[in-house]
């Protein structure tokens, strides 16, 4: 007989919660059994299907992370940085050890105590869970790795008007691949704003530009150009459900990793 993952969701309530739910209605391989929200919200003890849009499922939202974690395998994440360290740091002792997390809008500090707590769990960390991005990730590292640093490097995003962080996590994302390709750390070559009139652009640089709006899903474009031409490589999601369904591919294949970091790459063999 075929092994049932049991899967949580810390974020339940969220745009992305809902979809992961709606999501594993329909994975055979996996259920939800834990469905994790704010304690401040309103809606703690009803049916977590109910706000997705779905028929009763008979898991309740919660806040008790710490009991959450003794009813699933995995833990699905999309809340904030501090849900999802202290997700992290629980799990030690819990029956769950497998984080995946597609939260995005760390800080410096929070992103290390993450992946801190990383080393002692199988954490599988994105910013974008869709199949199409993490072959786009792979195509602007190879194009990095292989034009000169007298071709710039531009990478713009647009998403929806609620969304809080900016650059978004996959455009850090992307930005990562560009300096992976060109050997050089991201932090050190990274702009972020050109408010203003300052110097002209330096060579090596990576630019970043966010625009926000409307009920736009994601939008991404990297632009290498050099004086003579451009290539564009871009990637638009449809729909929220791309990520869930990459969320859950995810979480399918990481449950049974040794403890350690992993990626979507890592889950495609890219």
């Amino acid at each position: 007989m075929n092994e049932i993952i049991d899967i949580g969701v810390l974020g339940a309530e969220g745009r992305m919660g809902g979809a992961i739910i709606r999501a594993l209605r329909t994975e055979p391989k996996a259920r939800l059994t834990v469905a994790i929200t704010s304690p401040d919200s309103v809606n703690l003890g009803i049916d977590a299907s109910e706000p997705a849009g779905l028929s009763a499922s008979g898991v309740k939202l919660t806040s008790d992370i710490r009991a959450a974690l003794d009813n699933c395998d995995v833990m699905i994440d999309f809340s904030s940085p501090k849900a999802a360290i202290d997700a992290a740091l629980t799990m030690h002792e819990t029956r769950c050890h497998t984080l995946i997390t597609g939260t995005t809008g760390y800080s410096s500090t929070e992103e290390s105590a993450l992946l801190a707590a990383g080393e002692s769990i199988t954490l599988l960390k994105s910013g974008n869970f869709s199949l199409g991005v993490n072959m786009l990730e792979a195509l602007v590292e190879m194009a990095a790795s292989r034009l000169g640093v007298d071709w710039d490097i531009e990478i713009s995003e647009m998403h929806h008007r609620h969304k809080v962080d900016a650059p978004s996590g996959t455009a850090l994302m992307l930005g990562e691949a560009a300096a992976r390709g060109r050997d050089v750390n991201l932090a050190d070559k990274q702009v972020l704003s050109r408010e203003g009139r300052g110097q002209p652009r330096q060579a090596g640089q990576i630019g970043f530009s966010a625009l926000r709006g409307g009920g736009v899903i994601g939008q991404h474009d990297v632009r290498l150009a050099s004086e003579l031409e451009m290539i564009t490589l871009s990637h638009d999601a449809f729909d929220r459900s791309v990520f869930a369904s990459g969320a859950v591919t995810a979480a399918l294949w990481a449950h049974d990793k040794p403890k350690g970091v992993y990626n979507m790459r890592d889950v495609l063999g890219l």
